[in-house]
């Protein structure tokens, strides 16, 4: 499966069976909202609760306790997203802190432009927008196609079109976060190494839910809120940066980013150089052990089920479903560009109405523009996506 662009298989087989007795989910609810914010996994709480009992016992915290949770959390992140070099992660409180240290170590020049998409999250766009006011370049964005026919595969190509050898950073995710279109990260990045462009990927709307190959896309930089799909908590997000960001200097300048500051003792033996790799980039308290621990419970538990699963699971409770929906009532797009765990459906008709019925059989999705996004997880079943489909179609 070429997981830059994932192809639907109608036929495929899932080792995972719904997983929903591992979540805090009470109640006949169908939560399907994972791209708003995850539920609380059960392992996860506990870490949380563990972690913050930590603080109880100081007497008990070394130094060497600051620096040997947060390596074993990056490792097991690294893993997740087929990386070698671990110390190439580093940690932020949010996608705000990671795109600004990538913004804060790019400079312009004016004939230069920053690609971005459409109705991009606002993480992903205002920091773009603050770089290129500063050096009076040109932000460009790629909108969607309106059309109903092939929608995503124009857009891909439309994307291709703008980047051109004025273009100094592509900054984008692998799916739209409000619609789930899924844009061939693989293809764009070939793009941007011809023009000699960055590759900044927003993954939070993609990493832990569906494959991301570190090693296939090849991004400069690649940022993740940890709470939607890596089912971690609030205020918590992944960071990885390339040898372009090597040498660059961080947004916040804290102890623990300085050379040798796992030496206590040391401590007042002042640093000129930043921790090597992307360490420099790590939020001052990174060592959180609240955060560290259930960050740590969440990415173990999606390294033991496998990404590949999650995405295959989500794809076989809902593929099918879409036969319920007259496409000439409600728009939603085509398979190959349609991720399994994120996709807009958007009715032409009595949206109002919908969402009034929606609510009243206590399904929880979202509204992003005129769509209704539709977000499932491991947690849910096909009954529930037929149920909400059901429901926009007696509607529509």
């Amino acid at each position: 499966m070429n997981y830059s662009l994932i192809k639907k298989d109608l036929h495929y087989l899932t080792n995972m069976n719904c997983q929903k007795q591992k979540f805090i989910l009470t109640g006949k609810k169908s939560y399907l909202n994972c791209a708003y914010m995850s539920p609380m996994l059960k392992k996860v709480e506990k870490a949380g609760i563990s972690g913050l009992k930590t603080k109880r016992s100081p007497h008990r915290l070394m130094p060497t306790d600051f620096f040997s949770g947060v390596s074993n959390l990056k490792k097991q992140f690294a893993s997740l997203i087929n990386l070698k070099d671990y110390e190439r992660v580093a940690l932020a409180p949010s996608v705000s802190y990671g795109m600004a240290n990538v913004t804060n170590n790019i400079k312009l020049e004016s004939s230069e432009n920053v690609v971005l998409l459409g109705d991009q999250f606002p993480s992903n766009v205002y920091p773009w927008m603050s770089l290129v006011k500063k050096h009076n370049a040109k932000l460009v964005f790629v909108e969607k196609p309106k059309v109903e026919k092939k929608c995503g595969e124009l857009w891909n190509k439309k994307i291709l079109e703008k980047i051109n050898k004025k273009t100094k950073v592509v900054s984008m995710g692998m799916v739209h976060w409000a619609d789930g279109t899924i844009f061939d990260l693989e293809r764009i990045r070939k793009k941007t190494k011809e023009v000699g462009a960055l590759l900044i990927v927003d993954g939070t709307q993609s990493v832990g839910a569906m494959p991301f190959d570190i090693n296939k896309i090849k991004p400069d930089a690649l940022v993740c809120a940890a709470y939607k799909w890596l089912m971690g908590p609030y205020g918590s997000a992944f960071c990885y940066y390339g040898e372009a960001f090597d040498n660059g200097s961080p947004i916040e300048e804290s102890w623990i980013n300085r050379k040798n500051s796992e030496d206590f003792s040391q401590l007042i033996n002042y640093q000129d150089d930043y921790s090597e790799g992307a360490r420099r980039y790590s939020v001052g308290q990174q060592s959180n052990f609240i955060n560290v621990a259930m960050l740590t419970a969440a990415i173990n538990q999606l390294n033991s089920w496998g990404v590949d699963n999650i995405y295959n699971y989500t794809e076989s409770i809902t593929n099918t479903c879409f036969d319920i929906l007259d496409k000439n009532k409600v728009w939603f797009e085509e398979d190959k560009f349609r991720a399994a765990h994120l996709f807009g459906l958007r009715p032409k008709n009595n949206l109002g109405l919908i969402l009034k019925k929606i609510k009243e059989k206590k399904i929880y999705i979202s509204l992003r523009g005129d769509s209704i996004r539709v977000s499932p997880s491991v947690y849910n079943t096909k009954e529930e996506i037929e149920k909400l489909f059901k429901c926009i179609a007696e509607n529509a």
